[in-house]
């Protein structure tokens, strides 16, 4: 895997919904790193079923993570974390559905992928990535769905592109797509 000059690396889980992602990647972070952050791009809402969903993810963390709930800034959080240690941002998907339904343009989406891609060249600690992989299903039948399976599969690839590792995850079976550098 490709380390850079500070000693940081940076892994991207991709997969399905309920594929075990999310739980690799804690899994990973819980046993290379003692100093953890969580970004969390889900933030409580008025959906019940959701803000339950929200509640099992914390306990499930336990206390031994820092969690900053940002729905939409990943950036400004991520040049703000400690220098050592990992900072796990669960998930991307979430992140661009934020930005979309806070109604800011493609353009604006684009240029914040592009700047998380700037901030993943050269981390301040080890960063590791959760995202959907939303391409693989039927052509979404509304404007709304179809932009927003664009944006976050061009987001996928604009991450993965710079990341040293990449990993597919599907029924919790992680599938190693890219490694620079080696194990």
């Amino acid at each position: 895997m490709m380390v850079t000059e500070n000693g940081a690396k940076t892994i991207l889980y991709l997969g399905g919904c309920r594929s075990g992602k999310s739980r690799l990647a804690e899994e990973y972070c819980r046993t290379a790193f003692d100093l953890r952050t969580y970004i969390a791009t889900m933030t409580i809402t008025g959906d019940e079923e959701m803000n339950e969903r929200i509640a099992m993810h914390r306990l499930q963390r336990g206390v031994e993570w820092r969690l900053v709930e940002e729905p939409r800034d990943i950036c400004g959080v991520l040049g703000s974390v400690p220098e050592n240690g990992v900072v796990l941002i669960d998930c991307l998907t979430m992140w661009i559905t934020n930005m979309l339904l806070a109604d800011t343009s493609d353009t604006f989406m684009e240029q914040e992928v592009r700047r998380l891609c700037d901030l993943l060249r050269t981390p301040p600690c080890t960063v590791v990535l959760v995202a959907n992989e939303v391409g693989l299903g039927i052509v979404p039948e509304s404007a709304l769905a179809r932009r927003f399976r664009d944006l976050a599969g061009w987001a996928n690839q604009q991450v993965a592109g710079v990341v040293g590792r990449v990993v597919f995850v599907a029924a919790g079976l992680p599938l190693l797509l890219k490694d620079e550098g080696g194990l």
